[in-house]
């Protein structure tokens, strides 16, 4: 039985002034299906939303409906009735719409987010309002809900409440998200808007991604033979996708070290002096709390909590919002006096914040002045840069250096202040939610900045996959005012803190020390794995050279799959055709993986 389609949009177009948002786009929507629309900020993203929901009308083309559509959008921002209550938000004019089950449903949705029923709306959190409008909207039952942003001010549980909810939905989705973990969790297909024309992709982002660095090396080679010059803006983009393996191998083994440089440092300052001896003597020491506890007329935020953070951390601190968050950053930074214990500072600390920037853009000033003005040059560490250039690495075009800050979206604004941020001299580096109304593409360019940064990083979030990319230390709330530190990410977080709530003492005791990378544990592998090496037999050596040409056989397939997918005619009717090239690609991807496990091995060997 064929899917039914809920939206068409044949030769859409719609554009700002000069500036194409759709340029004779196409796109449908299947019942059911789950879509994850990404791009650039500015790309015509929401305004592609609008369009869907009738909102707004295109410029030009066809845009057809289901005759019964019944389309819900939740915004970045929702709006709820302030004077009403939880319980009246979520019910709705349940009467006119005939719909006898809400109220029941309501007080479900009610009883599992544990929220009071006759709250008023207003001076609610931004994370509870952001769920209360989703709840509200799954609660009407659409055909197509469009979400804009849905993790903004979510915290862990949130983000996994509104997964589980999207996957046990009947509804169709469009979500504008650069949660890639999100999107890995929830999505059925990854439509990508770049400069005007919107590319389909079955699968998650992480598929997306092996796709897209295939399909973008097909291209290129296509330009390539008919000698055409790509524009900047292609470049970039193929730039950043065909960099992104490269640099998460480097990124990834850097990381690791540093963890594991992290986790020794952990053992050898079991005893304080020599974090203070350190931290004098070479200024390494960044904060040290012995102690600390802090309150808030009766209610504590911290108690007993003690840590000790060098120059080079990368920080992250996770928990629920209202946790407590700020206020141990504005501890540790030395701006707020705990109610007990001790805080010692480091020395020569030049400390730059994220958060406080975003209000101090001139809207008539050049982005060239925003980054350094009065002067073409900027100086970082030993390298001189023309301020043109250190634009470009930011993602900004000659065209757009001299453009004022008013002409820039929110995500375009928060990439520049990025680049001022790291053009001024500093050492530790504050950032409070940072990957807000940054596009994807931006968020991985801020990880190797930071990755390359050699100060101190102390980072709030609730990206999952940045946390894991960045930091090598987490300071995570327990619950009941209690915070710990772990090594690693938000993954190495959840792994080391299981073990502690499920596993006897004995077990946890053995998986946290192979966890803490203690040298005793290292020294027992080395000898084995001696002890396995072998000279090659005659057929694994004749195997071991076959390899490399059954993988580019592969990968040579690969790029004409996926060459395929990129045709927007392929989902004109439905996606049976791609998904058959879907799961092909899959399978081709399993072989790969096959191949590159049975080379290191008999490389390994040899």
């Amino acid at each position: 039985m064929a899917e039914q389609t809920l939206i068409t949009l044949t030769d859409a177009q719609l554009a700002f002034g000069h500036h194409a948002l759709l340029d004779k786009a196409n796109f449908s929507i299947q019942a059911g299906e789950r879509i994850g629309l990404i791009g650039r900020n500015g790309a015509g993203k929401s305004s592609l939303l609008r369009i869907l929901d009738g909102r707004i009308q295109a410029d030009d083309g066809e845009v057809a409906r289901l005759s019964s559509l019944k389309a819900i959008t939740v915004e970045q921002e929702p709006k709820l009735d302030e004077t009403n209550s939880v319980y009246d938000n979520l019910v709705g004019d349940f009467m006119a719409q005939e719909d006898w089950a809400r109220p029941a449903r309501a007080q479900a949705m009610i009883e599992k987010l544990n929220l009071n029923a006759e709250q008023l709306a207003q001076g609610l959190s931004g994370g509870t309002r952001k769920r209360i409008a989703l709840a509200r909207a799954i609660l009407e039952e659409p055909d197509l809900l469009l979400l804009d942003e849905p993790t903004n001010h979510l915290d862990f549980d949130g983000i996994l409440w509104l997964e589980n909810l999207i996957k046990q939905s009947k509804c169709a989705y469009v979500i504008i998200t650069h949660d890639r973990r999100f999107l890995d969790a929830v999505t059925t297909r990854i439509v990508e808007l770049d400069r005007g024309i919107l590319h389909s992709f079955p699968g998650n982002f992480s598929q997306w991604q092996t796709q897209k660095a295939a399909w973008l090396a097909a291209e290129q080679l296509q330009n390539e033979r008919f000698d055409k010059f790509l524009a900047q803006e292609e470049v970039w983009i193929r730039k950043g996708v065909e960099a992104r393996r490269t640099r998460n191998e480097g990124r990834v083994k850097r990381l690791e070290g540093l963890r594991r440089e992290r986790a020794a440092r952990r053992e050898r300052v079991g005893n304080v002096n020599f974090a203070i001896a350190s931290g004098e003597r070479s200024g390494k020491l960044v904060a040290e709390l012995k102690n600390i506890s802090h309150q808030f007329g009766d209610k504590t935020v911290i108690k007993n909590y003690s840590t000790t953070i060098m120059r080079g951390d990368r920080i992250g601190l996770i928990g629920p919002n209202g946790a407590g968050k700020t206020t141990l950053l504005k501890i540790i930074l030395g701006e707020l006096t705990p109610t007990q214990g001790e805080v010692k500072l480091g020395t020569n600390l030049n400390i730059a914040y994220f958060d406080q920037m975003r209000e101090q853009l001139d809207e008539n000033a050049p982005l060239t002045d925003v980054i350094n003005p009065g002067s073409e040059w900027i100086e970082i560490g030993d390298t001189r840069k023309h301020v043109m250039s250190y634009l470009g690495d930011f993602l900004f075009s000659p065209a757009r250096a001299q453009s004022p800050v008013s002409s820039l979206s929110g995500g375009e604004r928060a990439r520049l202040l990025l680049a001022r941020l790291f053009a001024r001299p500093a050492n530790v580096l504050v950032m409070d939610e940072p990957t807000n109304d940054l596009d994807i593409e931006t968020l991985e360019l801020l990880e190797q900045l930071l990755q390359e940064f050699d100060g101190t990083v102390l980072l709030v979030s609730h990206d999952r996959s940045f946390l894991d990319n960045v930091i090598t230390q987490t300071i995570a709330y327990e619950g009941n005012a209690q915070w710990h530190d772990y090594v690693g990410g938000y993954d190495d977080w959840l792994a080391q803190r299981r073990p502690a709530e499920q596993e006897s003492p004995k077990s946890v005791t053995s998986k946290v020390t192979t966890q803490d990378n203690v040298p005793a544990a290292t020294d027992t592998t080395e000898p084995t794995k001696k002890q396995n090496k072998s000279k090659l037999s005659s057929w694994e050596a004749k195997e071991l050279a076959e390899i490399p040409q059954k993988i580019a056989d592969l990968e040579t397939r690969q790029q004409v799959l996926t060459a395929q997918l990129s045709d927007p005619e392929l989902y004109t009717h439905g996606n049976d055709k791609a998904q058959t090239i879907n799961d092909e690609l899959a399978q081709i991807e399993e072989a790969l993986l096959t191949l590159f496990e049975r080379w290191e091995l008999l490389e390994s060997k040899g």
